[in-house]
Parts: C-alpha cells; structure tokens; sequence
C-alpha cells in the first residue's frame, strides 16, 4: 500500500468516528440556549409557516426554519401570556398553581425564590442566564408587590437569572419604564414614581378625559393613564425621567443582549428573550411602519423578524453560531382587537394570523396554543420538518436532563424530556400528550393525545347575551385533528369509546398534580 493509500485510509477512519449531526454524542454538547419568545404570534404569521410575502416578509425567521427543524405541532402551554411564561421558566402547568392568571400592573412576584426553574437548573451545569425583554411575572413579596422607588425583589434573580432587563408587566399596562437587575433605570428620586388602581386626582388626564388627545385611540378597557398619545391599563405618576418610547423597545432588547452576550461569549449562556412587539399597543418603530400590508400588526412582525436576525448576527459575529441552540416560539396564539384601534381587524385581508386552526388568545382552541416553534442549531440539527409534539414547558426537563442536571420530585411537574425530539433525531418522539389552558379562570381545557383533541369547558361560561351570539360550548366535545384541525365537528358520539377514554385521562391528570414521573 503507497503513502497516499495508508493517509487516506486513516483520514476516513477518523472521520468515520466523528459523531454525526444529530447522534446520541450530541447529548454530551453543552450548547449555548437563546429562547426567543414571541408575543401573540399566530400559526400562520410568518413565512415559513404560511403568510405570504404579499402581505409581509419574515426572511429571518424563515431562514431559521430552513436552517433548523420546523415544528408543526408545537406548542405553549396557555393560550395567554402569564400562564404560559409561568410554566416556560418552572415546568409546571400553571393552572396548578393559584394567581397565575394574568398578572397586574402591581402583581408582587409568581415565581418565589427557592422555586426549581429553567434558568437555576442551567446555573447548576455551569451557565451564566439572562431574561431581556417583557417579564409579566411580577415582582416584589407576596402581599406587598413592586417598591417601584426601591430594589424590585424578589424578581428574576432571586430564581435563577444573573441578569435581568425588563418591561415589567405588559405594555398596555402601566408603567413604561425599564426595570435593571432590581432597580428601575434612570428613575430621579426627585420625582417618585406611583402606580395605582385608581386615579390619583380629579384631573388626571385619561384616555376617557382627553380621548382627543390620543395618537392611537383605543377600543375596551385601554382608557387610564396616558403616556406616549397611547392610554393604558391602570394608573401612574412621576418617574418622567424613567419613561420609554413604545417605539424603541425592540432597538432596547437587542442592544442590552448584544452588550450580555458579548460579556458572555467566553461563557455557556442561556438567554431567554422575551419580545413584545405583537402585543398591544402595538407601536412599531417608525422604520418599520408601513412595512407589511396589515397595519401595525403586520408591521410589529416585520420589527420580530428583525429581532430574530440581529441576534443570529450577533451569534455569528462572536462565532458562537455553532455551539448555540435557537429555541424560537411564541406565548400565545393570535389575537386582532385587543383594545386598540390599529387597524389589525380592518387591514387583516386573506392573512390567517392561526393559520388553518381555529380561535387564538384566550381561548383553548388550536389557535390558542399550537404557535411557531423552531430548533437551530447548526451543525447538529439536521434541516427539515418534525411533526412530533413538543411544548415550551419542556424545556426544562429536556435541558436539564442534557446537562446532567438532576430535578428533584417534587419540581418541573409536568416538564418531558423531549430533547431527541427538538434536536431532531432519527426515531425520536415528542409527547404522547399535552395539556392546553386559557388564563386559567374558568377551568377550561384542552387535550391533545394523538390526533384527538378534548375539549373540556369549565361550569363558569358566560351565558349568552344576544341572539347573534354563537351558542355556548357544550361541557365536553371531540375533534380529530388530522381531518378537522379547525375543531368545527364535535365527533364524541360517533368515536364514544374514545370520548370516554379522553375525558378519563384529562380527569387523571389533574388529579395526579403532575404529568412528568418522577425518573424523568
């Protein structure tokens, strides 16, 4: 055998050695974790999953889906923004857990310290985290809330976050400040800041008072204090040094993560951010407006997708690309009229926002839950599409299980490890089940095991008021989603036995208290 031949057959034996992308080696990689999560973004709201370049573009995020592996059954576990977040960071359905419904503008803080989370689990395998974006999850202790003139703890570093930059609550909520670490940034003593439920003077201007006034008029609920020409949801004062311009949130969170990342970039990091841009008000920044053909809605998409590149850009300027795993999702289903008068409803034209699902925020149809739901990671995703189940509240038990990161019992109760599934392995199966809620108030759910769906709808529905209003829902229905995934046809009678079966496993699961066993 020449020189040539004996190179060449050690060349592709060593080759041959290297672990293939997407092979079990892989669960020995320590990869950097950014979670991008949307806000409101529907099924059908990007490109890769169906919205047309006519009406808008999403060319980042339909390169992450091209790039990475394209989930058509993933989902949120809520179908509104709290609940959702709430169960993202500690693996447990928040339904199971009091007040986490949707949070207030003085809610005092969800998740309290000593809580096993997503973000503490990978401070134990040696992470450096970071929430940079909308929170939600309130702040301050039990019984007191915010001291928004003080140190806003606990907050996310009290469970598991070193670094945190926030929009606290939601912006329809008050107040429009950003809050760093556990202070309120730029806030001048000299003029303290108030929050409130109701108005702190007679003349208080409002969005009822000075209605005229508004540069984006609202439609329900939206009508306390005014900052910005836009009215919110509860009351506030002082603090003017403090105040941001909606316009400029999403500039915000993508300068503060390159600052972290970069300081990072030598680290195992995970970023969990947490974009704003389709909830209301929805205030795009002026370079994005008029960018789609749907009003503002469509514009704070075009404003997302540009979120997701300049991160992508940042990873690859620090070359970290290929030894960082992009979790893109979002908290919730579509929603149109959420208060304000945007136009999202009048300029919708044939966009489908749920793409071919039913419902959107707030309700516990397919549109509600099932969202987006991207892996990337080059090199080790191979591209394509998945129709495994998979869920944002999976996270932490996939991760951790990756890490070697041990859960104790009684926490994550019903986190799965689906990590083969979001890394697209061959063979590798996603969950065999899931749980779907609203905010939690009426007891409504849904529940998916294979291609059935369950609905179950709590005793507290509203009765209807008028003749045009559409009948209320019957207790429980069926659906099979393979042939109706709009869930238009209530099958229960004609497939009894696995109505039965359904109903039963729902019933099973809330009386467990959890899901995920104990070995997992």
């Amino acid at each position: 055998m020449s020189t040539l031949s004996r190179i060449a057959v050690v060349l592709l034996a060593f080759f041959a050695s290297l672990p293939a992308a997407g092979s079990e080696d892989d669960l020995g990689m320590k990869p950097n974790v950014v979670v991008i999560m949307a806000d409101d973004l529907g099924y059908g709201d990007v490109g890769c999953y169906g919205a047309t370049p006519e009406n808008l573009k999403t060319p980042h995020i339909d390169r992450l889906a091209k790039e990475g592996l394209r989930f058509t059954s993933g989902y949120c576990s809520a179908s509104t923004c709290t609940p959702t977040r709430y169960s993202f960071l500690t693996g447990t359905y928040a339904f199971r857990v009091k007040g986490t419904g949707i949070a207030g503008p003085n809610a005092p803080a969800l998740i309290l310290p000593g809580t096993v989370t997503l973000p503490a689990l990978l401070q134990q395998a040696g992470y450096k985290t970071a929430v940079i974006g909308k929170w939600h999850l309130g702040l301050g202790a039990p019984g007191k809330g915010p001291d928004w003139n003080g140190e806003l703890k606990p907050g996310p570093l009290e469970i598991g976050f070193d670094y945190c930059f926030l929009l606290p609550t939601t912006n329809d909520r008050v107040p429009q400040v950003y809050v760093e670490n556990h202070r309120v940034v730029n806030l001048d003593p000299a003029d303290p800041l108030w929050v409130g439920h109701k108005k702190p003077s007679e003349d208080h201007p409002t969005g009822i008072t000075h209605r005229d006034s508004l540069k984006m008029d609202w439609s329900h609920g939206h009508n306390s204090t005014i900052h910005n020409g836009i009215s919110r949801i509860g009351f506030y004062t002082g603090g003017h040094a403090a105040r941001f311009r909606d316009e400029d949130l999403a500039d915000k969170w993508v300068e503060k993560s390159e600052e972290w990342i970069k300081q990072h970039k030598d680290d195992a990091f995970f970023l969990f951010f947490a974009s704003h841009d389709l909830h209301v008000p929805r205030m795009p920044h002026e370079r994005f407006q008029g960018k789609s053909r749907m009003g503002y809605r469509g514009d704070a998409i075009v404003q997302l997708d540009w979120c997701v590149g300049e991160l992508v850009r940042i990873l690859k300027q620090q070359g970290l690309e290929d030894n960082t795993l992009i979790v893109f999702c979002s908290d919730n289903g579509p929603v149109l009229d959420d208060g304000y008068q945007d136009g999202a409803v009048q300029q919708l034209g044939d966009h489908q926002p749920a793409g071919p699902y039913s419902g959107g925020k707030y309700k516990i149809l397919e549109g509600g839950t099932r969202t987006p739901f991207i892996t990337w990671w080059p090199g080790t995703i191979t591209p394509g599409v998945s129709d495994e189940v998979v869920c944002t509240i999976d996270l932490a038990t996939s991760l951790a299980n990756h890490l070697g990161v041990e859960i104790p019992e009684d926490a994550c109760l019903d986190s799965l490890d689906v990590m083969a599934a979001l890394l697209g392995r061959q063979g590798a199966q996603g969950r065999s089940q899931l749980m779907e809620q609203d905010n939690g108030a009426r007891g409504n759910y849904g529940y998916r095991a294979g291609k059935w769906k369950l609905q179950r709808h709590g005793p507290g529905q509203p009765k209807k008021k008028a003749t045009s209003s559409p009948p209320a829902p019957p207790r429980f229905s069926l659906y099979d989603l393979e042939t109706d995934p709009a869930e238009k046809r209530n099958v229960a009678q004609q497939h009894p036995q696995v109505f039965e079966r359904m109903k039963a496993e729902l019933q099973q699961l809330l009386d467990d208290g959890r899901s995920r066993l104990a070995r997992q």
